[in-house]
């Protein structure tokens, strides 16, 4: 008997997975609950897991293809046993049936893709929360059937004028496109000009890889420049003098993780000092949705974390009501699920406010990317030692470049240097962040 191996639910918002990897071969034994398959979505790689103890029949779908929730990946069957026929026909037609069934709700959802949730998935890109220019269609918007055709055939929906409701391209657009050919499609109104790449020189082409973008890499270059688009961006500059939390980090990290079970870092302090500066300067807190200016009077505190896959920003929910060591074991235990790829798509949504440390990579000084649609976004860099004045007289003390990147349709200038200063405040007398000053 054999149990299939099926495509989890990926999220609320995530409709579709690209086959990363298969850890296992045809015949090979596995164990229940061992890692079959890893799947690589916009927001998070995740593991499929094996449902049942046996071999591992036939594989369906290869590495590289793309699946949806659902689909059936291949199946486990009893040691030594025969191999399933495969189901992929059926589960094809049963799968294309409910598509050509599937209510208006189902296409909200599959809208909804690039909409709200993509605001939280990496320091730097996100969408903007901004009602769509009439006429517009927004990207997303056409269902997955038009998807999938765009996949398949390589047609960017955007080439073709739509004559479904508000200009959605249909599947009947798709297949009519194709039919055409390249020479005679019509450009549409959205369609925007991309530029081919020049072709390499003969002898340079021979020594060049070409590797195909990960879903998450596709989706944070695609956000980047959204949010470049979009926002009117725009970095001011401070620095901080580091030496007070570096006393007190010295004199407190070993009675501090003794206690607490994790190592006192400098993000804690960053974070506190983030949110003081959040409460005293509102606008940095919000952002816009069309006409309207949303005010968020809580405080989910994006911290940036760099993987091997890409960028990923898990948040630390109402950190306002978390101890400097509370948010310490968060970012502890985000960082470690981000660097085995456990991080749900749950803990990276919602933030309001963005921190990213380049500092650790040994970054002087940057001009950090909107995480849209925040209006904020704060760059730690790293700390050295700089000659200051200090009572008239030039000492070497460690200082560090902050830089906070905003948005200039909603914070003025004044309101963005008015942060900076609150952070710099708490972070060179850091008593103001137990004291609450």
């Amino acid at each position: 008997m054999a149990t299939d191996i099926l495509v989890p639910t990926l999220g609320e918002s995530v409709s579709e997975a690209t086959i990363g990897r298969w850890f296992k071969k045809p015949g090979d034994t596995v164990a229940a609950d061992e890692p079959l398959v890893e799947l690589e979505t916009d927001k998070v790689t995740l593991e499929v897991n094996a449902p049942a103890a046996g071999e591992l029949g036939e594989i369906l779908v290869k590495d590289g293809e793309t699946v949806e929730p659902g689909a059936l990946l291949g199946s486990i069957v009893e040691a030594g046993g025969a191999k399933a026929a495969p189901k992929e026909a059926a589960r094809s037609e049963t799968k294309a049936e409910s598509r050509s069934e599937a209510p208006k709700e189902k296409a909200a959802e599959t809208r909804s893709v690039e909409q709200a949730p993509a605001r939280d998935s990496a320091a730097g890109y996100g969408n903007h929360g901004e009602a769509a220019p009439a006429g517009a269609r927004p990207a997303g918007d056409n269902g997955p059937a038009v998807a999938k055709l765009a996949r398949e055939s390589g047609v960017d929906p955007a080439s073709v004028n739509g004559s479904g409701k508000d200009g959605r391209v249909t599947k009947g657009d798709m297949l009519a496109a194709l039919a055409k050919g390249p020479a005679q499609r019509e450009p549409s109104r959205d369609a925007k000009p991309t530029l081919p790449r020049a072709p390499s020189a003969p002898d340079d082409a021979a020594r060049e890889e070409r590797v195909r973008m990960t879903k998450l890499r596709q989706t944070i270059a695609r956000r980047l420049k959204e949010a470049q688009d979009t926002a009117a961006m725009l970095t001011t500059f401070n620095d901080v003098d580091m030496g007070a939390v570096m006393a007190m980090r010295a004199q407190y990290k070993d009675i501090f993780e003794k206690k607490h079970g994790t190592k006192l870092g400098f993000m804690g302090f960053f974070t506190k000092a983030v949110i003081g500066a959040l409460k005293d300067v509102p606008a940095v807190n919000a952002e816009i949705d069309g006409q309207d200016v949303v005010y968020k009077n809580y405080y989910h505190i994006g911290i940036a974390v760099g993987t091997d896959k890409g960028l990923v920003v898990p948040v630390v929910r109402d950190a306002d009501d978390l101890s400097i060591a509370g948010i310490e074991k968060k970012i502890a235990g985000f960082g470690k699920k981000a660097r085995d790829g456990k991080l749900s798509i749950d803990e990276m949504q919602g933030g309001t406010f963005t921190i990213t440390n380049g500092g650790i990579y040994g970054s002087l000084m940057s001009t950090p990317i909107l995480n849209a649609p925040q209006s904020g976004i704060l760059g730690m860099h790293r700390i050295e030692e700089r000659p200051v004045v200090r009572a008239g007289k030039i000492e070497a003390r460690p200082m560090m470049y902050l830089a906070l990147s905003y948005d200039h349709r909603i914070v003025d200038g004044k309101e963005a240097v008015t942060f900076l200063v609150r952070v710099k405040e708490a972070l060179e007398d850091p008593a103001r962040l137990v004291l609450d000053l």
